[in-house]
């Protein structure tokens, strides 16, 4: 429900809106500093909450107010049926706002499609990437299986987060020296053989830094993210596709297959792919949850995905200050940890059910 409900309102949520100054934003960016911190509109709000909310009832509804009400324009907030009618004209924000006034529930469900997509496509990499290793490996035996396999047991070795953070630290700085055009101005310099002010101003007429828009960057960094998580998530899928490849390749039609001159591509795609298409997809789908998992704790870190586009991790990040003893605003934080909590348990719930029901010893004791 979660994911269709992320999937289906991006329309929506990413379409541009009028930020009231004339500049079209999207829709999830759209807010302003004077509605920040508001709660959801199912709860009470403090006094000076509900002044904040009175300000931002538009004029034209004022003078409606007054107009019915006969009274005053200036007395409307002041009478107690003025009071009333304006809580009736409150903009209502289901999960309240942040601290820019942007829309929590709109922020939410952007972060969701985000974050599952993420989850999804860096699982799809490491699925990918853990069958043709772990078949490989098994179909080949020998020295090539014993070395595929101890490089296997060197990564499991290292810290997984450690080293997506690495590699992400990397392409971002890539990235950045190919947009500032670090090295062309560093060989300039050397070649020229001076140092000072005026040579890296000449180095930087001549190689002025690249355009790159924000789509195309947020695009980069959620690919390399994207790429860095799936890179090294696929040790687990690779031993469980290598035990399942060993067992198939002695049975009989594999062998026969092997006999009449089969490419060792043709046993893989006909013979071997088959059959582990129910191995696969019940690691695939419990691969999910992790990629989730690591795409929302880098985002909380600053390392993954960047604001103003959000995740569930970064909407956590920015709700942790919120818990404070001074005002609590609990719905910042609150809300995106239910989503990310909801989903993950849901999705291994589902890679559960589907490990059960392909297993094919537990449908033989049934």
């Amino acid at each position: 429900m979660l994911v269709l409900v992320c999937t289906l309102t991006l329309r929506y949520t990413t379409s541009a809106a009028n930020t009231g100054s004339g500049l079209a934003a999207p829709r999830y960016a759209e807010g302003s500093p004077s509605a920040g911190r508001l709660p959801p509109w199912w709860i009470s709000p403090s006094e000076d909450q509900a002044r904040r909310l009175d300000a931002l009832v538009p004029p034209e509804r004022v003078r409606e107010i007054a107009t019915r009400l006969a009274i005053d324009e200036s007395a409307v907030r002041e009478d107690p049926r003025g009071v009333a009618a304006m809580r009736e004209h409150w903009p209502r924000y289901w999960l309240g706002t942040d601290a820019l006034g942007r829309s929590l529930g709109v922020r939410m469900l952007v972060g969701g499609a985000v974050s599952l997509g993420v989850g999804l496509l860096a699982a799809a990499v490491a699925v990918a990437i853990g069958t043709l290793y772990g078949t490989v490996a098994a179909y080949a035996g020998g020295r090539v299986d014993a070395v595929l396999m101890r490089v296997v047991d060197v990564l499991y070795g290292l810290p997984t987060i450690l080293m997506v953070v690495l590699l992400a630290v990397a392409a971002d700085s890539l990235v950045d020296g190919w947009v500032n055009r670090t090295s062309e101005r560093a060989a300039f310099v050397e070649a020229s053989g001076a140092s000072g002010v005026e040579i890296q101003t000449r180095a930087s007429e001549l190689f002025p830094a690249r355009e790159l828009s924000a789509m195309t960057r947020t695009a980069l960094d959620l690919g390399v993210l994207l790429l860095a998580i799936g890179g090294v998530s696929w040790l687990t899928m690779a031993r469980v596709v290598r035990g399942q490849v060993l067992s198939l390749k002695s049975q009989p039609f594999v062998e026969a297959a092997r006999a009449i001159g089969a490419s060792p591509a043709r046993i893989f795609i006909r013979h071997l792919l088959p059959n582990l298409v129910g191995t696969v997809a019940v690691y695939g789908t419990l691969a999910v949850p992790q990629a989730v998992l690591s795409e929302s704790f880098l985002s909380f870190l600053g390392v993954g995905v960047r604001p103003p586009l959000p995740s569930w991790g970064v909407l956590c990040a920015d709700g942790l200050p919120e818990l404070n003893p001074y005002r609590s605003n609990w719905w910042l934080l609150a809300f995106p940890c239910v989503a990310l909590g909801a989903t993950l348990l849901s999705l291994n719930f589902v890679g559960e059910g589907l490990r059960e029901r392909m297993d094919p010893k537990r449908s033989a004791s049934r």
